[in-house]
């Protein structure tokens, strides 16, 4: 007992002296904690500073978010990524409103049956808004424990993170877990960093078993990762001229793969990128416009666009129609003054700014 209260207290001093002011510490509002924490998870915080004003800014309580189009939740969130959170947020926020007036649970287990909260959110959630001594347990958290501690498993494991949540669960300060969890994502992320910790300046230097083993750069451990998959696509960027302007066509893409819901061009996929001749031949490509080729260029430079377990291969051609009836697309064509409206994939607008055809957006709130 007393090493766990000799632990909190060197921990909670050196937040309260080290701590980062972040927008959404301000707050205890169950909203502003769920809407950082979704963020977070996969985005480093100087991003997710812009963003969380942003989307707090236009959906500025859960009825907001419940009543917007999912579009909009979308666009707003554009250029972070893992859009499956902002789908889940919109459901979850629809849920809260409907049912329980707004009001988030309080405890672990109910805020664990809401989609897109884990473990990890429900108790930072329940901890930060309701004072609820559930631990909070991130990769900052994992990372500093196997540290301190000497664990050897991998982090990346059940059995593992099952171990780790315990020890946390043991230390947290029952009066206030809030600020025990706010300090232990803190010092993961600001101490004891993944690479070069300065150790020397560290306040659990004296008793961190990795340290007096040795063995700082070798925990945490976690399991080798599978190699990523990549897939190859080719791009069809058809402007009509029988417009009274040049458009684009767009598209919106469906369930069942990356980008859901997403808008981005008619697009091959193949097992390699293909030059023009390889196109023109293939049978999606001459479905697409009648068996009669169209004017192709091949708009400079390949892209390549990484995902978590994808590496993206991609190439643009610039397809020109001159009449109507030479394809088989529907009339979603779009002057390129609209385009910037529509969530894009993160690829699909770094091509849109690098041909100049879309501004860079450079939002702050």
């Amino acid at each position: 007992m007393t090493r766990v209260i000799d632990f909190s207290k060197r921990l909670i001093n050196w937040y309260l002296e080290r701590r980062r002011p972040l927008p959404w510490r301000q707050t205890k509002d169950p909203y502003h904690i769920w809407v950082s924490e979704i963020i977070l998870q996969q985005t480093r915080v100087n991003q997710g500073i812009d963003c969380y004003l942003r989307f707090v800014s236009r959906f500025f309580d859960i009825q907001q978010l419940a009543d917007a189009d999912e579009e909009e939740v979308l666009k707003i969130w554009e250029g972070l990524g893992y859009y499956s959170r902002a789908r889940n947020m919109h459901e979850t926020a629809r849920l809260v409103a409907n049912r329980n007036k707004g009001k988030f649970p309080e405890e672990f287990e109910e805020l664990l049956k809401l989609k897109g909260i884990g473990r990890y959110t429900a108790a930072a959630i329940a901890s930060i808004a309701f004072n609820k001594p559930v631990a909070v347990v991130d990769g900052n958290v994992m990372r500093f424990l196997s540290r301190y501690f000497g664990i050897s498993e991998p982090i990346d494991q059940a059995n593992t993170v099952k171990s780790i949540s315990r020890i946390a669960n043991d230390l947290i300060i029952h009066t206030s877990p809030g600020e025990f969890n706010q300090a232990m994502m803190e010092f993961g992320a600001l101490q004891c960093v993944p690479a070069n910790p300065d150790c020397k300046a560290c306040c659990f230097s004296t008793d961190c078993t990795a340290l007096k083993t040795g063995k700082v750069h070798e925990l945490p451990v976690k399991a080798k990762k599978a190699k990523p998959t990549e897939r190859f696509f080719n791009y069809l960027v058809v402007w009509n001229n029988y417009h009274d302007s040049p458009c684009i066509f767009l598209k919106r893409r469906s369930a069942g793969d990356i980008w859901k819901h997403l808008y981005d061009f008619p697009l091959i996929e193949t097992n390699k990128l293909l030059n023009v001749k390889q196109l023109v031949r293939h049978k999606e490509f001459k479905a697409l416009f009648n068996g009669v080729v169209p004017e192709i260029e091949v708009y400079q430079g390949n892209y390549r666009h990484l995902l978590t377990h994808r590496v993206i291969h991609a190439r643009f051609f610039k397809i020109i129609l001159n009449e109507s009836g030479s394809h088989n697309l529907s009339e979603d064509f779009f002057s390129t003054n609209d385009v910037s409206k529509y969530p894009l994939p993160k690829l699909i607008n770094n091509f849109l700014v690098g041909q100049g055809l879309v501004q860079k957006q450079n939002r702050k709130t």
